[in-house]
């Protein structure tokens, strides 16, 4: 590990790090378990908007992870943390899941199609046509354009899934405006979790699976930057980016003896 401050407090991915495809990476349970014993914060991070932090925190703990729902933040969290920062009681049409629509109820936005202040993209299974045709007329009303996260495709047991990203460049195409994507890898995820833990970016490590999403992000966010080689990025590919990780490790069981 380079030359710095002690890690006080930890932010983790959650795809590929902690689980992959619904099951637990080895060692993850045991580093959980550390992280919750040693009593330094953490919070467990995720691009995908489908979901509440209490499903989330049930979903874990069927692959045998205990993580609280408080310790889980979402990209359609720190959405609604944008929203409400930029425009407090606002207003949204929502293309989403209950996991973006409950955030952004409980910062106290209206959820409406009759002139809004912002179209709100977000994840979900089931895109309806008619939903997106009524927000390319939105925003070419004047809405603000505004997606969760930039993930063009998603798993799913039958293959890929048009994902946030996907639908947004549709919308983008039709109306030739830009989103404001909140999701990773815009810093603004990392610096949103941070917050919640009232952490300092000085002493706080990243762990991600990804270069172009988790390490870039933590990089630009000042963090102390984690590279597991469990999910997408593979040792090889490394050399690839023009930016490095802080540490490379095989997987979140190399880092049990560092809390």
């Amino acid at each position: 590990m380079t030359e710095r401050k002690r890690i006080d407090s930890w932010l983790s991915d959650m795809d590929g790090v902690l689980v992959h495809e619904g099951r637990p990476i080895p060692g993850a349970d045991e580093f959980i378990k550390r992280l919750s014993e040693s009593g330094k914060k953490f919070r467990v991070l995720t691009n995908n908007s489908i979901y509440t932090q209490r499903d989330l925190s049930v979903r874990l703990a069927g692959a045998g992870l205990s993580v609280p729902a408080e310790s889980i933040w979402t990209s359609a969290l720190a959405t609604a943390q944008f929203l409400d920062d930029q425009r407090s009681g606002g207003s949204a049409y929502v293309i989403g899941e209950a996991g973006l629509t409950t955030a952004l109820h409980e910062v106290g936005y209206i959820l409406t199609d009759l002139d809004p202040d912002y179209v709100v993209l977000g994840e979900t299974r089931t895109y309806s046509f008619t939903q997106i045709t009524r927000a390319i007329r939105l925003i070419e009303g004047g809405a603000r354009f505004i997606a969760t996260n930039p993930d063009p495709i998603g798993p799913s047991t039958e293959g890929s899934l048009p994902a946030c990203g996907a639908v947004a460049a549709l919308i983008t195409k039709a109306t030739g405006v830009a989103p404001y994507f909140v999701g990773k890898p815009n810093p603004r995820m990392m610096r949103s979790a941070l917050n919640e833990i009232e952490g300092h970016s000085e002493t706080t490590a990243m762990i991600g699976d990804r270069m172009d999403t988790d390490i870039v992000s933590g990089m630009e966010a000042g963090l102390f930057t984690i590279l597991v080689l469990t999910g997408v990025t593979q040792r090889d590919q490394i050399d690839r980016f023009p930016y490095r990780p802080s540490l490379v490790v095989d997987s979140v069981a190399d880092l049990i003896d560092l809390i």
